[in-house]
């Protein structure tokens, strides 16, 4: 009997939920923007069944907050929630850092450079879609060298619920200030000391739970509804 072979297919449910991802994190559908599985599905081209489990999984991620026949909406960033979730995130990697420096090849240590170098670059140039995408792959390369499964996913289910906070926060001093952490957690994977290294995953993911506050609206402490979008703003953007 011949192996079974992969069929080469994304499910329906996870392009949903990827592009939905995407569009909460990225900021097109705006924290309180009401979501309707049927226009969602009409925009992106898929049945409403796909888009329902994306939603339910979104919500199990924080991304989006809903109740039986009343409303799903885009939930409001709250600092409690991000801050729990960099705390999470800033353990796992700390576990990548000590398990994975041990582990990781010079090409492991010449990818990390080159992806601060990207990152400089796109904070320079107010890039955030660069900058971000370079800091995962810089930090992306400690958690593959660890080979740590449970820890990779994990960072993969919170880091989105931080990654709007720093949208919003991005250009501040503390973008800038990433470039040289990087560089000294750069130096410690060279030098192979995962003790160093950890010191530094630390010290940059806990500077992202310090800025949790800075990123929560009034509305989120007080309970004082706030407004569903911005004025002039749409509902719910498109989505791609």
């Amino acid at each position: 009997m011949d192996a079974l072979r992969p069929v080469g297919r994304t499910l329906l449910r996870d392009r949903a939920y990827e592009a939905l991802r995407e569009a909460i994190v990225r900021g097109d559908l705006q924290p309180g923007a009401p979501l309707t599985d049927a226009e969602l599905a009409d925009r992106l081209g898929l049945s409403r069944t796909p888009v329902r489990e994306a939603l339910a999984r979104l919500g199990d991620e924080g991304l989006v907050d809903s109740k039986p026949q009343s409303y799903t909406r885009v939930t409001r960033p709250v600092s409690r929630i991000v801050r729990d979730a960099a705390s999470v995130v800033r353990v796992m990697h700390e576990l990548a850092a000590r398990t994975g420096v041990p582990l990781l090849s010079p090409e492991g240590v010449r990818a990390m450079r080159e992806a601060n170098e990207r990152f400089a670059a796109a904070v320079r140039a107010s890039d955030v879609e660069a900058a971000l995408d370079a800091d995962d792959e810089l930090h992306q390369v400690l958690v593959v060298a660890s080979g740590n499964h449970a820890a990779a996913a994990t960072i993969a289910r919170y880091t989105p619920l931080i990654r709007r906070v720093e949208r919003r926060l991005f250009g501040d001093a503390g973008s800038c200030g990433s470039v040289e952490l990087h560089a000294q957690l750069i130096e410690a994977c060279a030098a192979g000391d995962p003790e160093a290294a950890v010191r530094v995953t630390r010290e940059i993911w806990a500077a992202l739970e310090r800025l949790a506050d800075e990123a929560v609206e009034v509305a989120d402490v007080t309970g004082i509804p706030a407004p569903v979008a911005e004025a002039g703003a749409p509902a719910a953007p498109p989505v791609p």
